[in-house]
């Protein structure tokens, strides 16, 4: 992924390992080789060569409107500039962001990876607000309408979350984005394998039914390798006992609301048919449920025809 470089998007249920996924790779940028010995990446990686990190995430807190987004927004770009130590000079959100961007490169002689966390947990936390999510949503725009004129100071750029808004809604401009939440090359880059599962995960699994561990929890498919979830996999093997962890973790009250709101008929869902451009159209205003409920992590795919 890195090596291909680029502008990444990527959409996984929450609780998958995506912030994991994101911390990994800010270590590795910044060459913290002390973390990665006896790891496969060990001796493939050019440790003598750091390079600057820009991490934004919006997972904490919750956001009902434009103004407090963008006084988040803000802090944000403040708490980068300083662990940077860049100074900022312009006052706008989009002005801040690309100063940040250009001048980090400036400084460190190195072009930056952009990596962000729940891009859109803004416009979700306020999706049954159609007014409220759409206001959010171009305040998200205008953040990352900067990655676009940012090109030549960016080495990668990665960009995560649980929905896969329309890239004209959220992404305009941007059409360098590659979208790999679907592509079998990376269908396991967040979750276990059943390698996975019996290798590492060999000492713990004494006293537990093998068979049972896969019919519980090997269940999401995203084109390729079929994988565990993990927060389901360590709340087993640490609490001994088979039980829906993740499904009991919070279900958004959202979904709930609008699967109510339009009736559905969750029996069927075991033999639901949906064709593949339904499971990408996702905006404020044009929701499809099977979207909604594949994003969400209640449905995967069986199989593709």
């Amino acid at each position: 992924l890195i090596e291909q470089a680029g502008y990444y998007f990527l959409s996984r249920p929450r609780r998958f390992g995506k912030s994991l996924l994101l911390d990994t790779l800010h270590q590795l940028f910044e060459a913290k080789e002390p973390l990665f010995r006896g790891l496969f990446i060990h001796d493939k990686w050019d440790w003598s060569r750091p390079r600057p990190v820009i991490r934004l995430g919006f997972g904490s807190g919750v956001m009902n409107g434009r103004e407090l987004l963008d006084q988040n927004i803000h802090e944000q770009l403040n708490e980068q500039a300083v662990r940077l130590g860049v100074p900022l000079v312009n006052q706008t959100i989009g002005g801040r962001f690309a100063e940040l961007i250009r001048r980090t490169h400036e400084l460190y002689g190195e072009r930056v990876a952009v990596l962000i966390d729940e891009y859109d947990k803004p416009i979700l936390d306020n999706i049954t607000n159609a007014p409220v999510a759409t206001e959010l949503r171009e305040g998200l725009k205008n953040l990352y309408s900067v990655l676009k004129d940012a090109d030549p100071h960016l080495c990668f750029c990665l960009l995560t979350g649980v929905s896969k808004f329309s890239k004209v809604s959220l992404f305009s401009g941007l059409n360098n984005l590659r979208d790999i939440t679907l592509s079998r090359q990376y269908s396991a880059i967040c979750g276990y394998t059943e390698q996975d599962v019996d290798t590492v995960f060999a000492p713990e699994l004494a006293g537990l039914n093998r068979e049972q561990i896969k019919t519980w929890y090997n269940g999401y498919n995203w084109g390729g390798e079929a994988v565990y979830n993990p927060f389901d996999v360590l709340l087993l093997l640490q609490e001994r006992e088979f039980r829906a962890y993740w499904f009991e973790s919070a279900t958004p009250t959202f979904l709930v609301k609008m699967l109510a709101e339009r009736g559905f008929f969750t029996p069927q869902l075991d033999r639901l048919e949906s064709p593949l451009n339904l499971l990408g159209r996702f905006d404020v205003d044009d929701i499809s449920t099977e979207a909604l409920l594949f994003q969400t992590g209640y449905l995967t795919i069986r199989r593709k025809e």
